[in-house]
């Protein structure tokens, strides 16, 4: 099949071929979990008294992420959260190979939790099932790593495209998010696979988009000020979510064995905080929808609905607020807990949030010129997530595509590239890439430092060395040296452990001297290597340790010191320009 496939149809036709497949299985993707989301909240909560607070909402959260920890560990059994950070991951680190369970898996644990109350996103699960699509089928028609890296990107644009029904934020997305340089080679594809994911999901859901929107008044220049200070705050929110986020995840990871610690903790948490404050419930895009369809402050109260603030308009900032600052806990203990969900929707929510409460404060103390408060909610949605995600394309074209709102394009780009700005002064990469960035494996567009990322220090390990004994001496090491392909000989000791290596060019002298060979032992002989390398060096450090110490064989080392292997100045380079090569060609 695969020599038939070959002979007949060009790689390229067959690649667009996957990208519309990829982007039609994207699309379907996305259908199925909203529409498991919204029956299971339907069945849940469609008779809760608006008027009231609600007990049941102490207990559904619990139950969603104990339902959802249960299925991961004894049906999945991986781990399945931080989704596009795994996507990240596979790029830099697995050659674009993604598990197969990762084409369902996602949906039905990010389904369970989010439905039953998970303050989350499906949008990441979503991402990591649409590049799974992506990986699995390059993976059954036996596709180099080039191009399953370009499939992996056609899944992840398909699916934001799907979700949003915004074509243009799913390219964008694969070009800031996941790094993937749009060559020609793979531009054409992942719109293919845009365009389709969008059409599909108009077909099954018709023309609504997520959110409605209409423009309150037109923007003008006087209202530059407010808007660049709301692109600042959108920024120094986003580094509040960020780190605490990051603290919060590092808090439940001390539990990584204890479950059910695990659960209680985090389970508690998430309960009270929506039993306080109901917007928490879910993705909260019903809240989103409130405060930016609101005319009247009738219709922005519906927002304190069963709530114990239900009634009191005059707490509405309070609540806001309130929501503002307790989201990054509540999506902390949703995923710390054992739920399974992302950080897209949360940013989108936060960001609205932060609009409006940032525009209502301007307008109460009459700074400058009056604001709207709806506009500016829309404002903040891609402030906050060209923040959090680092991606103010993404973050101007997402928005304007799913509210239509391309009257405010300008002020979208003012807010999006300060919110940028703010928070890139703090933290240098997005929160799907710093944890991996820490880790030396973030693939970025800077080419050379992407090359060196996506190369393997385990592939270019020499194992077949000749390691000698300390008391071995000269007349046997010839011996070793006859049937060694390196320039050192490592001395190692009974348990691996290196100490040392002989460099046979500088022992040439000796080594013809038969009347010698038994007055010089290894450890006479052997002198301490140039540097040292072990097996999580990043590959940048490893090629900027040949360029200083200039050595030919550097070991690699574990973290007892026991020797694995070498690793040839040589074959890096032959290495790297065959991935440059592979990285480049179109």
């Amino acid at each position: 099949m695969h020599d038939w496939r070959r002979e007949h149809v060009s790689d390229k036709m067959f690649l667009l071929f996957l990208a519309f497949l990829v982007g039609l299985l994207s699309a379907v993707a996305a259908y199925v979990l909203h529409g498991l989301i919204n029956t299971i909240v339907a069945l849940l909560t469609g008779r809760f008294d608006t008027a009231s607070y609600n007990w049941l909402y102490l207990v559904y959260p619990v139950i969603g992420i104990y339902l959802t920890s249960l299925f991961v560990k004894y049906i999945v059994k991986d781990n399945i959260s931080h989704g596009i950070t795994r996507i990240l991951y596979a790029i830099s680190s697995n050659h674009s190979r993604l598990k197969a369970h990762n084409t369902w898996s996602s949906v039905i644990a990010s389904a369970i939790t989010i439905g039953f109350g998970g303050s989350v996103g499906a949008e990441a699960p979503i991402v990591l099932t649409g590049s799974a699509i992506g990986s699995n089928l390059g993976k059954v028609f036996r596709l180099d790593n080039k191009t399953l890296m370009t499939l992996v990107g056609c899944g992840a644009a398909g699916a934001i495209a799907g979700i949003f029904k915004a074509p243009i934020a799913g390219l964008v997305f694969t070009l800031e998010v996941l790094m993937i340089d749009l060559t020609m080679a793979s531009l054409l594809p992942i719109l293919v696979s845009c365009v389709t994911a969008t059409c599909f999901t108009y077909i099954f859901s018709g023309n609504a988009v997520m959110f409605t929107f209409h423009l309150d008044s037109d923007w003008t220049v006087a209202r530059v000020p407010a808007t660049v200070l709301l692109g600042v705050a959108c920024g120094l929110v986003s580094l509040y979510f960020v780190r605490t986020m990051n603290v919060c995840e590092d808090m439940f990871a001390r539990f990584k064995n204890k479950s059910y610690v695990r659960l209680l903790i985090g389970g508690t948490i998430l309960s009270l905080l929506i039993f306080l404050f109901p917007s928490l419930y879910g993705e909260g895009y019903h809240s989103i929808n409130l405060l930016l369809n609101g005319k009247t402050e009738a219709d922005w109260n519906q927002i304190l609905d069963g709530s114990l603030f239900y009634g009191h308009s005059e707490y509405l900032i309070l609540y806001i607020a309130m929501v503002l600052l307790t989201k990054v806990f509540a999506t902390s203990a949703t995923n710390g807990g054992g739920g399974c969900g992302g950080t897209f929707a949360p940013s989108l929510f936060i960001g609205c949030f932060t609009g409006f409460l940032f525009s209502r404060l301007w307008n109460i103390h009459q700074i400058g010129v009056y604001v709207p408060e709806k506009n500016f909610a829309l404002l903040g949605m891609a402030g906050v997530m060209s923040g959090v995600m680092h991606a103010p394309l993404t973050g101007i074209f997402l928005i304007a595509e799913i509210t239509s709102g391309y009257n405010l394009f300008m002020p979208l780009m003012i807010v999006s590239v300060a919110s940028y700005l703010t928070i890139n002064i703090f933290e240098s990469h997005s929160i799907y890439g710093m944890r991996l960035a820490k880790q030396g494996r973030l693939v970025t567009h800077h080419t050379d430092h992407a090359v060196l990322t996506l190369m393997s220090l385990e592939s270019v390990i020499d194992r077949d060395y000749q390691a000698v004994s300390p008391d071995m001496e000269l007349g046997q090491m010839v011996y070793k040296i006859s049937r060694s392909r390196n320039s050192v000989l490592p001395v190692t000791d009974a348990a691996g452990t290196l100490l040392g290596e002989v460099n046979i060019i500088k022992i040439r002298h000796v080594v013809f001297r038969t009347e010698l060979y038994h007055h010089f032992t290894a450890s006479q002989l052997m002198s301490e290597p140039a540097d040292v390398l072990t097996v999580d060096t990043p590959m940048t450090l490893v090629m900027r340790t040949f360029e200083r110490t200039q050595a030919d064989w550097l070991p690699v080392l574990d973290q007892e010191r026991h020797l694995k292997g070498y690793v040839s100045r040589k074959r890096m380079y032959d290495m790297y320009r065959k991935t440059v090569h592979d990285l480049s060609q179109d």
